[in-house]
């Protein structure tokens, strides 16, 4: 097959020249990233000859090796592990084909300083380009197990790259680097140096389970017929998980973390595990310190890393913590499993459901232990993964006592500090019986709303949720030790009678005085709302539209018919200010007037303005902005 030349999609272009033209500082983690790819490459044939024992692979002396040629300035990163196939090559190296490569561009692009962005590279998969920061020209020889021949791929990152087919390729793949001259000044160090590799691999890579081995410089002795230095091994290989924590120190977990995370930030929490008795595993999971990019993308793998006596089984394992917990990265190492284990049969397996039960509990006690001792680090975790976590308020109704003791919500009680619902209870005044809460867009939003009048006159904190997930939490859980959960926009709140006894019966004459109004209002707006009455919520605003006690608001609506599933639109419910000069005028003018089609336009009007004031929409929207101009005109 003939040597074939092709161009570079416009990311990779992009990618390749931010690369070449040093935006990384910390040139050396091209070595950890070439590593860690040789290492899952290890991996995953380890993985399939279990599954395929028919699998003609040489899997005797798997290893990882390094080779540098000072003279013809290369360095080479060499594994006997799965390999790739010519179309392997050609979709995963030729171009750049993870969905995040824009994300990780703009990241890329504001990112302020250059030695904090280095981990991007792993973080969106493009390990393999990073390369190129130290490399004039870059070669792939590959040959995917099982299979007769290689490929080549040769590219100078100036736009193009080739393949070819060869004959002569060992199983494996061996990346060479044909490296640009040392250049100190701009963190370009000798990477044929013995002693930088060295460096480098004790630095990020001691952990890695294959043996990193490296062939020394042979003694200047003159003898051609010398004999070669044996090989080096330069990892030490030891599990971390499997060593007791005070052989290790913090550095090394936090390398492991970012070798499992592909993140270049420490970890935020390091949390060991080890269960003994009928079931034996020990884990070792991280608490990261930033949201990944993908973390409320639907296809984004989540898991931790499953081994069964040290040996690898699979990266992503889904069945050992909830979804709301996808975060978490580290690894878990059981002694019990099956080496041949699949994902289905993981999800059947009662020792994984003890696991995930045990680790989701070791994790949840891990934050509350935070919040309680560190409010800095908690304050900096929840900010990040809080959203994430609420999740589990809706889905895992076992643990839902614990997540709520380690949730904390913007409240009207202090403008930048969050509170947890026991702080909230314990400052409930005398003879309030519900915990109020409004969600919306934003805290600005939800402040502004006519819905939070009432209670910011009486002083009656509210708890203000902006996440979409609060619009399902707060109806799931319903009630905390007792209170039960109350949104300020839903149902008859009537604050007036906590307060006064005596209300009732001014609250009788309003309604007698208003009847006529509310009736005739019920008739003029029936399309759009199922009842009109007065309100005790409101104290400024002349009107709100609310939702009946049992029924879903328009956001969660919404939220539903985004998922694809259609629900019934549910009519509202206006309520009217009795004591704003607006409705007074309104009910007096409808008292004295038989013609009242001018006052049907106002009746639109008022139920408009209401629904912009909870940042909806009037199902009409040119039609209400007609009669607006139209009343304004009338007034000028």
């Amino acid at each position: 097959m003939p040597t074939e030349t092709f161009e570079f999609q416009v990311e990779a272009r992009q990618l390749l020249q931010l690369m070449i033209h040093s935006v990384y500082s910390n040139k050396d983690v091209f070595l950890r990233e070439l590593v860690s790819n040789a290492s899952d490459a290890l991996d995953k044939l380890r993985l399939e000859k279990l599954r395929d024992d028919t699998l003609d692979a040489d899997v005797s002396d798997p290893h990882i090796e390094i080779d540098v040629d000072k003279d013809a300035r290369t360095l080479t990163v060499r594994d006997n592990g799965i390999g790739m196939s010519y179309e392997d090559v050609g979709r995963l190296i030729g171009t750049i084909a993870n969905s995040g490569t824009a994300e990780f561009l703009r990241e890329l692009r504001e990112a302020q300083d250059g030695g904090g962005t280095e981990g991007l590279i792993g973080q969106f998969g493009v390990g393999f380009y990073s390369g190129f920061m130290v490399a004039d020209e870059v070669t792939l020889l590959t040959r995917r197990a099982g299979e007769a021949r290689g490929t080549r791929w040769t590219s100078r990152g100036e736009g193009t790259y080739t393949l070819e087919a060869v004959d002569d390729a060992p199983q494996g793949t061996s990346v060479t680097l044909h490296l640009k001259p040392a250049d100190p000044e701009n963190q370009l160090h000798d990477y044929t140096s013995p002693w930088k590799i060295k460096e480098i691999i004790q630095r990020y890579s001691d952990f890695i389970t294959w043996p990193i081995r490296m062939v020394p410089e042979a003694p200047a002795t003159g003898d051609a017929d010398a004999a070669r230095p044996e090989p080096e091994t330069l990892n030490s290989m030891k599990a971390l998980w499997a060593r007791p924590r005070d052989e290790v120190t913090d550095d090394e977990y936090h390398e492991l973390y970012k070798h499992i995370a592909h993140d270049w930030r420490d970890p935020l929490e390091t949390i060991r595990l080890q269960a003994e008795g009928t079931f034996e595993y020990q884990a070792l999971l991280f608490l990261p310190e930033h949201a990944p990019h993908d973390l409320f993308t639907r296809d984004a793998k989540r898991g931790v890393q499953l081994y069964v006596k040290r040996v690898f089984i699979m990266d992503d394992c889904e069945a050992l913590l909830p979804p709301y917990l996808r975060f978490v990265k580290g690894v878990v190492d059981a002694a019990d499993l099956s080496l041949n284990v699949s994902r289905e049969i993981l999800q059947q397996d009662r020792h994984i459901e003890m696991m995930r039960r045990r680790l989701t509990k070791k994790v949840l006690s891990t934050v509350k232990d935070m919040m309680a001792k560190d409010q800095e680090r908690y304050a900096t975790f929840w900010r990040e993964f809080g959203t994430a976590l609420k999740e589990g308020l809706v889905t895992d109704a076992e643990n839902r006592d614990a997540l709520l003791a380690v949730a904390s919500f913007a409240s009207t009680h202090h403008d930048t500090e969050p509170t947890t619902l026991k702080q909230y209870v314990e400052r409930m005044r005398d003879g309030q019986e519900d915990i109020y809460y409004l969600t919306g867009e934003s805290r600005q939003s939800i402040e502004n709303s006519p819905h939070m009048e009432a209670f910011r006159e009486r002083g009656i904190e509210v708890l203000l949720l902006t996440d979409a997930v609060d619009e399902v939490w707060a109806d799931a859980v319903g009630e905390y030790e007792g209170k039960k959960l109350r949104s300020v926009a839903k149902g008859r709140i009537d604050l007036d009678a906590e307060d006064d006894d005596t209300a009732d019966g001014e609250r009788e004459k309003q309604s007698e005085e208003y009847a006529g109004l509310l009736d005739w209002m019920k008739e003029q707006l029936t399309e759009d709302i199922k009842e009109v009455r007065l309100s005790s919520r409101l104290t400024v605003s002349p009107a709100c539209v609310v939702s009946d006690a049992q029924d879903l608001t328009p956001a969660l609506e919404n939220m539903y018919r985004a998922m694809g599933q259609e629900v019934p639109r549910a009519k509202r419910i206006l309520e009217l200010n009795p004591d704003h000069q607006l409705v007074k005028g309104l009910n007096q003018a409808f008292k004295e007037r038989e013609d009242r089609a001018e006052l049907a336009e106002t009746a639109e009007l008022l139920h408009g303005l209401a629904v912009l004031a909870e940042g909806g929409q009037p199902k009409e929207p040119a039609r209400f902005v007609k009669l607006m101009a139209d009343r304004l005109e009338r007034v000028l």
